[in-house]
């Protein structure tokens, strides 16, 4: 769908998103994970083990982090998720990937009023991190980021977005990922970091919409599908977008990952909360560095479209997804150094790394960096000293 069909949206600036004319809506199918399944530009011996190695079918290969146990760790970690996505795959649905989570509760006939949406906001984000969350932002619906089409799985065709009309709010949850296992990328054992996390946040994003729906609300429950996490988060206020293609969080980050709920339950929105984190990917080129393939820039953000699996007229950093998933494929696992080597990947409820935060978001952030290169923090965790504890 053309970008002139979209009205561009006044937060923009503040999220730091530059949308050009030639924008168009993402198509699910061209989504660097769903195309190694039917893209024989991607597909290959190597992808199809890929995906068989999240299976019982994994096969241990030379390298510490990749025996046996690493793997079982890992795909037990990814259990939960790998249920609710697989539950109606008969119908060519995979629920939290190529379609939204389906509802296993019904919309109350009764609705609980709302006179304040400001404090129902409040009231979301308690319940959200009850059940589990460790961050939720609340931003509002921008069709834009909603995918042009989504898949069936069967044939991997192309399919309207099973979205209702009138869902006006998008609340986006934040899951941290296990800051030692992290540290061990990249390794199969890493991936069960990945994994929990999955499994977690279809728990609670689950958890969460069948809150809304039995207050009368609509509620659809979304992980990878139906829409671009990473714009709605930004707007959400949760951080800032990086050069390594993440979420830059001032509690965690960018070790997140993100869910989703659309809903029509009356809310207060956030804002973008910009605290700079793109001047210190303008000087910043770690991610690029230790990526194995280079398959991360090094310039600046521009405006993507070459590669299929990028979105058409966003200006921003874009990683050549081919090269990313052919490292993917060949390690049987995710990879994930970009985010072991950011800057930003440390503990922030320590108090010596929150000064190390605001030292990086002031104009002192080259000596930021200097001190981040001479800390060791980047050094990569041998998986058996993980497994010592």
């Amino acid at each position: 769908m053309p970008g002139h069909n979209l009205p561009p949206d006044p937060l923009d600036a503040a999220a730091g998103i530059e949308v050009t004319a030639d924008f168009e809506r993402f198509r699910q199918r061209d989504d660097i994970f769903t195309r190694a399944f039917w893209d024989p530009a991607v597909r290959s011996k190597q992808s199809d083990a890929f995906f068989g190695s999240y299976r019982i079918d994994a096969t241990p290969r030379k390298g510490e982090g990749f025996q046996q146990k690493d793997f079982a760790l890992r795909n037990a970690a990814w259990l939960v998720s790998d249920i609710i996505s697989n539950r109606s795959a008969a119908e060519g649905v995979r629920e939290g990937f190529q379609a939204p989570i389906r509802a296993d509760t019904p919309v109350a006939p009764v609705q609980v009023p709302v006179e304040d949406p400001a404090a129902m906001a409040e009231e979301v984000k308690r319940v959200a991190r009850f059940f589990g969350a460790d961050l939720c932002g609340i931003t509002g619906m921008d069709p834009r980021w909603i995918y042009a089409s989504q898949v069936d799985t069967r044939d991997f065709s192309e399919v309207p977005v099973d979205l209702p009309p009138g869902l006006g709010s998008v609340i986006v949850l934040g899951h941290q990922m296990d800051a030692p296992l992290v540290q061990t990328y990249p390794s199969a054992l890493a991936g069960a970091a990945t994994g929990r996390e999955y499994s977690h946040e279809a728990a609670i994003v689950m958890q969460l919409a069948a809150f809304i729906r039995n207050m009368g609300y609509r509620a659809v429950a979304s992980m990878n599908d139906t829409g671009l996490v990473i714009p709605f988060a930004v707007k959400a206020g949760l951080g800032e977008y990086a050069r390594n293609q993440l979420v830059i969080t001032p509690e965690f980050g960018p070790r997140l990952r993100f869910s989703k709920i659309f809903t029509d339950l009356p809310l207060a929105h956030d804002a973008p909360k910009p605290l700079g984190v793109k001047a210190v990917c303008d000087i910043c080129t770690r991610c690029a560095e230790g990526c194995p393939v280079k398959a991360l820039p090094f310039g600046a953000p521009e405006a993507g479209g070459t590669n299929r699996s990028a979105i058409k007229g966003v200006v921003k950093w874009t990683s050549d997804a081919e090269k990313c998933f052919g490292y993917w494929a060949k390690l049987a696992s995710d990879c994930a150094i970009c985010l072991r080597v950011c800057p930003f990947n440390r503990d922030f409820s320590k108090r010596r790394n929150r000064l190390w935060l605001k030292l990086a978001l002031s104009p002192l952030r080259r000596l930021a960096l200097w001190l981040d290169d001479r800390s060791g923090r980047a050094k990569r965790l041998k998986p058996r000293d993980w497994w010592a504890g």
